[in-house]
Formats: C-alpha cells, sequence, structure tokens
C-alpha cells in the first residue's frame, strides 16, 4: 500500500521509528534511576544526622568527664582543716591523723612529708585537744618511721598542752611501733598485733641455679665491694659481716627510739627486741602498750564529742585512674621493682 501523500505534521521516513514513541519507551528506565538516587540522597543524610548524634553525644561525654574531674580536685585539694567536718577547726575535736598500709617515700605509701604536714595542721588546729594516731601497718622504711618519730616528738615539745595517743588497730608492728612509741600512750585490741621491733633485709642467691641452666655472671665493677649481695655470686664472709653491722647499727637505732617513748613502763624481757611480736594484750603486759580502745572510746574517754581527720587525702587524679584501671600496668612493675629493690634495702619489719 502506498504510503503517498505524505500525512500531514509527519516528517519520518519510511521505516524511521517517531522519536515520541521512543522517548516514552525510556520513561521508566528515567524513573528507576531517579529513585534510586533519591534513596542514596536519604541514605547519605542519615548518616550524617547519625553521625551528627554521636558527635554530640561524645562531646556531652567528654564534658561531663572534664566537670566530674575538676570537681574531684577541688574537693581534694581543698585547705579547710579537719577534713569533711567543716566546724572541726574551732570546736573542741579529737584530731586523727592516719598511719595506714606500708612506710615508705613512695606517693601511695605513708611518708614523712605527708605525715609531717598532717601532724602539724592537727596541733596547730585551735580546737583539737588532743591527737590520736590510727595505725594499721606492718612497718616499712626505717628513714621514714624515724622522721615521722622526730616530728611527733618536736610537736609534743612545742604543744605540751596537747597528747599524743597511738591507736593501734589490725596491726601495729616494725615501724609502725617505731612510730607508735612516740605517744604519750598507745591504745591496742586484744587481738592487735604489736612489737616486732627488728630489722630485716631480704636477699637470695641463684648462683648454681645461674650455673644450671647456664647463665654466666659478667658483672663489672669499680670497688672491691660494689657487687655486694649480687644474687648471682656466692657469700663473701667479709661482706656478710659488713651487713650485719649495718642492720645492727639501724637496729640500735630502733631500741633507742622505743626505750626513749616507752621508758620504765618496758618489761625486763630479753626477747622484747627480738623481732618477736605479740598480741595486744600481751603487749600490754610486756609495757609495749598501755590500753585497750580504739578512737571512738577515746575520744569518750577525753569527753570529746568529735573526731576530725587531718589524715592528708590521695591525690585525687590518681585515685580516679587507679579506679579506671589505667594504673594496673604501672602497679605491676612498681610492684617487681620494689621486690627486686627489697633485696638490698633493710626494712622494719
Amino acid at each position: 500500500m502506498s504510503d503517498w501523500p505524505p500525512k500531514p505534521n509527519s516528517s519520518n521516513t519510511p521505516g524511521q521509528q517517531d522519536p515520541r514513541l521512543s522517548s516514552n519507551a525510556s520513561a521508566p528506565h528515567q524513573g528507576d534511576a531517579l529513585q534510586i538516587l533519591e534513596k542514596a540522597v536519604l541514605a547519605s543524610v542519615q548518616e550524617q544526622r547519625r553521625a551528627r548524634r554521636w558527635s554530640i553525644f561524645f562531646k556531652l561525654l567528654a564534658f561531663a568527664y572534664v566537670l566530674l574531674l575538676f570537681i574531684i580536685m577541688g574537693r581534694g585539694c581543698s585547705t579547710q582543716d579537719g577534713g569533711s567536718v567543716s566546724v572541726g577547726s574551732t570546736s573542741p575535736h579529737l584530731a586523727v591523723v592516719d598511719i595506714d598500709g606500708t612506710i615508705g617515700s613512695g606517693s601511695n605509701d605513708v611518708n614523712s612529708e605527708d605525715v609531717s604536714e598532717a601532724l602539724e595542721k592537727a596541733f596547730n588546729a585551735s580546737g583539737s585537744k588532743a591527737i590520736a594516731l590510727r595505725i594499721n601497718s606492718p612497718g616499712g622504711s626505717p628513714v621514714q618511721s624515724d622522721e615521722i618519730w622526730q616530728e611527733i616528738r618536736r610537736l609534743r615539745t612545742a604543744h605540751k598542752d596537747k597528747k599524743v595517743y597511738a591507736v593501734i588497730g589490725d596491726m601495729g608492728a616494725s615501724g609502725a611501733y617505731y612510730i607508735a612509741s612516740a605517744a604519750d600512750e598507745i591504745y591496742v585490741n586484744p587481738s592487735s598485733l604489736v612489737g616486732s621491733i627488728g630489722v630485716i633485709m631480704p636477699n637470695y642467691g641463684v648462683s648454681e641455679l645461674a650455673r644450671k641452666i647456664g647463665v654466666e655472671d659478667r658483672t663489672m665493677t669499680a670497688g672491691d665491694h660494689k657487687a655486694i649481695l649480687s644474687p648471682t655470686q656466692p657469700v663473701n664472709p667479709e661482706e656478710q659481716v659488713h651487713i650485719q653491722n649495718l642492720l645492727n647499727n639501724v637496729h640500735g637505732h630502733f631500741i633507742a627510739a622505743v626505750k626513749a617513748g616507752r621508758g620504765k613502763r618496758l618489761k625486763d624481757n630479753p626477747d622484747l627486741f627480738s623481732g618477736l611480736f605479740w598480741t595486744g594484750e600481751q603487749a600490754i603486759a610486756l609495757g609495749l602498750a598501755d590500753h585497750n580502745g580504739n578512737v571512738s572510746s577515746l575520744a569518750r574517754e577525753l569527753k570529746l564529742d568529735k573526731t576530725v581527720e587531718y589524715t592528708l587525702p590521695a591525690n585525687p587524679l590518681e585515685s580516679l585512674l587507679g579506679r579506671m584501671g589505667t594504673s594496673i600496668g604501672q602497679g605491676i612493675g612498681m610492684s617487681i621493682q620494689q621486690r627486686l629493690e627489697s633485696q638490698q634495702t633493710a626494712e622494719l619489719r
């Protein structure tokens, strides 16, 4: 059939498809592409919103953490005398200073610097009528113990109107008893562990073990006795005598301090300074302690209604970090280091 004459408004040649039909055919494909693009954009917006929410959350969390840190540090750095009792420094009270834990020079130990500062505040407070040393310690450094002992004696001389009472809880042994002996009177529980007036320097020899496993000691020194107490070398009799004289000398300081503090109250017993320790009940019989009691009973005995803490608070930042577990590694490392150093450090135990 002939296509002539051509139809108006038609410029298609025979066999050519109408462009409009082609456009209509591709319309569904363009719609699918638009839907996919729209979903991608919406997903991106939602992801940005989620990221923004998490960012705000973590910022608020960081702000709260910093705020809490400042609050704790502010409380820890408070200069108010008497700890948590606001009226403690002016109203009559029993001042309490803790000797709790190992005695040493470390920031986490009972050290002479912190204890001396606390004692100074306790003695100078106008409301403190007496000072109680609340003791629960196995001892430790003879140097730190003696410095605290001397400070107590100095403050007692400067403040003759204020007595010092040592109150021993579970344990007041060795260096802790060294400190307690500076007090006017010592209170104990019948089951407290008291005494251990002696000096110890732990040391171990592993020379035979090293030889068996093929470890060779190549230590080099300048000085004939610089490697004294080396665990990988046999005991040198001359060095052993020297160390024993050193320990005896420190022991003599300990004995002199106890005699100066306790005086004629000490009973004549050959084991008194042998390093043995006793119960609180036995300690009273030996003259190492005076009475049974605790801080509360002492306050009642002195007719004081209030007890006020003067012990310096621990560093709040260190405490917080310790609770968060960040000091675990440091603690392990310090423990190993102290164990190694203890081989050549005399201690009052």
